[in-house]
């Protein structure tokens, strides 16, 4: 591009360059500016090691072991007891822990796991304590095979014993039971105790052994006097029985009230005993 060929400025842009060249000539002649002292430099900084491990080795040593301090001791937890079968059973039969596996075990396991808690109940029958370490505890582990042996039993028997009418005989012998478990339940929850109607029907039903042999020897021996003491004996003894269990389901100042049911139930029971000929 030639010297002829440059745009002229505007006038306004040529007045700001001659201003701007003013102020440099003015700058320069007043002299150097003064220079402001330079910032003192900042105080070396502690430099970080870096590691490629992720942890740092510390340079602090351990204090030394003091010979009067004791170390800690740990405790030791105390050893678990041997678990046998006898004690699974046990427990499960209370009502703690898982309840054993009944569907896997050979019938035979099962029929002599019934046979052992029906005799070991009927000895608690035949040998009543009331005063023994845990009265309770039967009518807790309550089954229904004793009580449906028992009662089958007496409705046999006293259908035997019958001369005429022998299938209502062995009705209400069932019948009978079934009330006083009913009103036994009703009894003892009213009085402010804990028991369920099963628990009755095993309770009244394995307390009727007596009854059975008192039954049994009626049948063999057809006097009235016989009858009569056979039956008062065996009354006493049922009723006796009982009294344990019932004693554990209540309050011990409620424990006559509780077994008056009872004791009616198996009166009722003696005198169909000695009515029937």
């Amino acid at each position: 591009m030639s010297h002829s060929d440059t745009v002229p400025l505007h006038a306004s842009s040529q007045s700001d360059i001659d201003e701007i060249e003013n102020l440099i000539h003015a700058s320069v002649q007043s002299g150097p500016a003064t220079v402001l002292p330079a910032r003192p430099p900042s105080p070396p900084r502690a430099s970080i090691p870096v590691s490629s491990s992720p942890f740092m080795t510390s340079n602090i040593q351990p204090p030394p072991p003091s010979t009067n301090q004791k170390p800690p001791t740990v405790p030791v937890p105390p050893p678990l007891p041997a678990s046998s079968g006898n004690d699974h059973s046990n427990i499960a039969s209370s009502g703690f822990g898982s309840p054993p596996n009944t569907l896997t075990e050979p019938v035979w396991d099962t029929v002599k796991r019934d046979l052992s808690r029906i005799v070991s109940n009927l000895k608690l029958v035949v040998f009543p304590n009331p005063f023994r370490e845990d009265p309770g505890k039967s009518l807790r582990d309550w089954d229904l095979w004793g009580p449906f042996f028992f009662i089958v039993f007496l409705g046999l028997t006293l259908s035997w014993s019958a001369s005429v009418k022998k299938s209502e005989v062995f009705a209400v012998a069932f019948a009978l039971l079934a009330a006083g478990a009913v009103i036994l339940t009703l009894n003892v929850l009213l009085l402010g105790g804990q028991i369920i109607f099963f628990q009755s029907l095993s309770l009244l039903g394995y307390c009727l052994f007596p009854l059975d042999v008192g039954a049994l020897i009626c049948m063999l021996k057809d006097n009235v006097i016989v009858k009569i003491v056979v039956v008062c004996v065996t009354l006493a003894w049922s009723s006796w029985a009982a009294y344990p269990f019932i004693s554990s389901a209540v309050n011990p100042r409620r424990k006559a009230l509780a077994l008056y049911p009872v004791f009616l139930m198996y009166v009722s029971v003696g005198f169909l005993i000695i009515a029937i000929d």
